[in-house]
């Protein structure tokens, strides 16, 4: 088979891989656009995700048997569509499933309808309509936590936990008067009750109408130790038995992804691919604050180093209906992913310096996944992107599964290389 994955970060390079350790009637990956990692494992091509046209006849000159789509963007503007209408063999959402992550009014709007619990909320599609709604009362009082969450797509940088009224309107502005995340993203936002509790992302393999789903993971969203500091794209992940007991697991399938899949369903856009709920447990149980439509990073790179199944597989089962008949088999134990990122990250980073120590730091049970790099003719790998690097592994418990990962991180540096170093021990602890 040929297979063609779509993207160019640290989840992308995580599937390519997976790809290759896992599947065993393969002949040729490509990727496209990839990275310098990426292009160890598979050819890459400078095709961008957006360039449906150039994709589609790729897809069709190269004859590829399967393509997989890493990012959410492509999937929003209907590229599973595209590829459907030439019948070429896709996985992921259409435009109408992808709706759940492009747009968060009509996701709210859409666990609303089923009965999905969730924050309270409410949609405004003007600032001044926005800060009426927080002086309302609605969400509490002037020094109460509020969450402000532009509608659209915007890269990470489109959702703001404010401690206070005041520092939710200067979000407000940012995001509606100055376009900070875009200026189609924000064209309505939504304020959302802060939630508290512990942060759980639950992701699955679905057909339509089946699912199964993958290892609980933790994402660590703060640039800085003990979660200080603005979000980020994801600082660091782990999978590990303690982050969902069996009760909580029970409940979140009864009340959040089964009427999810069947929501998709009575509505007309039965979801087949990778959906990612982000969940809050709260003391009420747990709620769900977003849905994502395909794979997350840095999750992604800690789930898929304990797959164990035919990855490929399990992706023409998604596009078959046929994921029930699947047995999925995970590597038991933990898992963590520190991601390496430029100074500067999340704002304005550099970028150029010389990576060292790539090849030591692999030297154990370690993968390093690329996220922004590149390299050159003469095979100098350079830090090229906000998130550069993820540096995994696999373990029989967590502790160990970062031990390893930390132990490797020592081995790599280049010039405004930062990472946290708290990842996954509160968990431990």
């Amino acid at each position: 088979m040929k297979i063609l994955v779509i993207g160019a970060g640290g989840r992308e390079h995580a599937i390519v891989w997976a790809i290759q350790k896992t599947s065993s009637e393969i002949s040729k990956v490509f990727c496209t656009p990839g990275n310098a990692g990426i292009a160890q494992d598979a050819r890459t091509l400078p095709l961008q995700a957006d360039d449906h046209a150039s994709l589609i006849a790729f897809a069709e000159s190269e004859k590829i048997d399967l393509t997989f789509v890493g990012p959410e963007a492509p999937l929003v503007a209907g590229i599973v569509d595209a590829f459907d209408q030439k019948g070429l063999p896709i996985v992921g959402p259409t435009s109408a499933a992808a709706r759940l992550e492009g747009s968060k009014v009509f996701a709210k709007d859409f666990m609303r309808r089923h009965r999905i619990p969730t924050a309270a909320y409410r949609a405004s599609q003007t600032v001044d309509e926005a800060k009426l709604a927080l002086r309302s009362g609605e969400f509490g009082e002037a020094d109460s936590r509020v969450v402000i969450k532009a509608d659209g797509l915007a890269a990470g940088k489109g959702v703001v936990v404010a401690t206070s009224r005041a520092d939710a309107e200067v979000a407000l502005e940012d995001l509606m008067v100055k376009h900070v995340a875009g200026k189609s993203a924000a064209s309505q936002v939504i304020i959302e009750e802060a939630l508290v509790g512990k942060e759980v992302s639950l992701l699955l393999f679905s057909d339509g109408n089946n699912y199964a789903l993958m290892p609980p993971a933790r994402d660590h969203k703060r640039i800085g130790e003990n979660d200080t500091g603005p979000n980020t794209g994801g600082m660091g992940s782990i999978t590990d038995d303690s982050i969902l007991d069996s009760a909580t697991l029970s409940r979140v399938v009864q009340e959040i992804v089964e009427p999810t899949l069947e929501g998709a369903r009575s509505e007309g856009f039965a979801f087949k691919g990778v959906l990612f709920l982000g969940l809050m447990l709260t003391d009420a149980g747990p709620k769900l604050l977003e849905y994502n439509v395909r794979f997350g990073d840095p999750e992604t790179q800690a789930i898929l180093v304990r797959l164990e199944t035919d990855l490929v597989a399990i992706f023409d089962s998604m596009r078959r209906g046929t994921i029930d008949q699947r047995q999925i088999k995970w590597r038991s134990g933990a898992s963590a992913c520190v991601i390496l990122a430029n100074r500067g990250y999340p704002g304005k980073y550099e970028t150029g310096a010389v990576i060292e120590g790539l090849t030591a730091a692999e030297a154990g049970a370690v993968k390093v996944f690329h996220a922004g790099t590149t390299i050159s003719s003469d095979g100098v790998v350079r830090a090229a992107g906000g998130r550069v690097l993820g540096v995994t592994a696999a373990a029989d418990n967590l502790d160990r599964a970062l031990d390893s990962c930390y132990g490797a991180i020592r081995k790599i540096s280049w010039d405004g290389m930062q990472f946290r170093r708290d990842i996954g021990r509160s968990a431990v602890a």
